[in-house]
This record gives structure tokens, C-alpha cells and sequence, in this order.
């Protein structure tokens, strides 16, 4: 995906086709500021992944995992299916998935 090129969706929006696998889509319903900020733990959380890996660091790794995770949840790309919440439940979400991560 380096390219640019947004990925393939599946007819009905729910996932994103990446190199034949499926994966979820993130919330369409998110905006996009909130959805950025949410990508930046995202990813801050996978990099803290590769370095509790890398010293072997086993509370650390918990840590990072349950970081990712809470991302993951937050953008609808795990836990309840977001085409299956309504509008005030996807809000909800999102909103304790931000104040999780900012703590």
C-alpha cells in the first residue's frame, strides 16, 4: 500500500481487500481527525510492540499489545462489528478508545 493507492473494498464497505486477505474496515462513521489521532497510538503502540519484542521485555509487550488493541477497538477494525452499533454506540467507542489512549 506504500503506492498511495487506496486499498479494495468488499461490496458492502465492511473490509478491506489487501493482497487477497480480508481485513475490516475501519469506521466510515469516524471523522477524520478523530480517526488520525487514533492511527497515531495505532501505530506508536506497534512500534513499542517491535521494541518490547526486541528486549524481551514481557510487561512491556502486554502493555503495547493491550494499546494496540484499544486502537484496533476504537476504530471499529475489532470487537463489535461497527455496521452492527448504531450511530451513538460508534461514538462511544471511539470516544473511551481516545480517552484510553491519551491517558
Amino acid at each position: 500500500m506504500s503506492s498511495g493507492r487506496r486499498p479494495d473494498h468488499t461490496p458492502d464497505g465492511h473490509f478491506v481487500v489487501i493482497e487477497g486477505r480480508r481485513w475490516r474496515a475501519t469506521d466510515p462513521l469516524l471523522p477524520e481527525d478523530i480517526a488520525s489521532r487514533l492511527r497515531t497510538h495505532l501505530m506508536a503502540a506497534r512500534r513499542a510492540v517491535r521494541s518490547a519484542l526486541a528486549d524481551e521485555d514481557e510487561a512491556a509487550l502486554r502493555a503495547a499489545r493491550e494499546r494496540v488493541q484499544l486502537a484496533k477497538v476504537a476504530l471499529g477494525e475489532r470487537g463489535t462489528p461497527w455496521w452492527e452499533q448504531s450511530a451513538s454506540q460508534r461514538r462511544r467507542r471511539w470516544q473511551d478508545g481516545l480517552t484510553a489512549l491519551d491517558e
